[in-house]
């Protein structure tokens, strides 16, 4: 958590809302992982649903540029608003973030 703290991708701070961290092992390495799933439960359903596979592949051989994200590293460039921030913090032992 001290390495998440020092490249400022979570600050540790009193919040209202919490979720638990759970340590997975990958690959002989250990990687933490937030359980959102109780956060789950008070998401409103998307009202558009992902396109088949046919659909989505038919759209993308119109397509001039195709981008990808690095999944993992990526995702902690992704901008939050404070709001969200306050949702998707994490209680570790070693304080809140």
């Amino acid at each position: 958590m001290k390495l998440v703290v020092l490249r400022n991708i979570g600050h540790n701070e009193e919040v209202e809302v919490t979720n638990p961290v759970i340590i997975t092992w990958h690959n002989d390495k250990s990687r933490m992982v937030g359980d959102f799933r109780a956060l789950s439960t008070y998401t409103i359903p998307d009202r558009y649903p992902t396109p088949g596979i046919n659909e989505a592949l038919t759209q993308l051989s119109k397509a001039r540029f195709i981008t990808s994200m690095d999944a993992l590293k990526g995702f902690h460039h992704n901008a939050l608003t404070s709001h969200d921030r306050k949702l998707l913090r994490i209680i570790a032992c070693c304080g809140l973030y």
